[in-house]
């Protein structure tokens, strides 16, 4: 065996030694190249013109929010399939290809009632039927 390939106690170097001596010397000439590199100076980059700010599209209106708009209008109890058809009608919301909107508007508004109580835009009059509730609060 050669002498380089051994260490201080004379037994062979491993491996793990030579690759660590290697990447330190890759590393001192990767890391002076750039430097020249950065010494050589570059042409600066043209700068675009930025395009004027699009106005912003105006935020879709839920169904819930649109059904809440069409039975304060009507001032009179409608059912959810009805609803839905009112809002297409007036082009404030369309199905996006849903099976059964009419149920998940149901959903919707009942949950409404569940949490708010008393403060929700909807009042559940009869079977499938609901007004509008005149005493909650104004949204802000």
């Amino acid at each position: 065996m050669s002498k380089r390939n051994k260490n201080k106690r004379g037994r062979n170097k491993s491996t793990k030694d030579r690759t660590r001596r290697t990447r330190v010397t890759t590393a001192a000439t990767a890391s002076a190249a750039e430097a020249a590199q950065a010494a050589e100076a570059k042409p600066a980059k043209k700068t675009r013109a930025k395009k004027p700010a699009a106005e912003p599209k105006p935020k879709r209106v839920s169904a819930i929010d649109a059904a809440a708009q069409v039975l304060a209008d009507a001032g009179k109890p409608m059912r959810a399939k009805e609803l839905i058809e009112a809002m297409t009608v007036r082009g404030l919301w369309t199905s996006p290809n849903g099976k059964t909107p009419e149920a998940t508007l149901y959903a919707a508004m009942l949950r409404e009632i569940t949490t708010k109580g008393a403060q929700a835009r909807f009042r559940k009059v009869d079977r499938g039927q609901f007004e509008f509730n005149a005493t909650a609060k104004a949204e802000a």
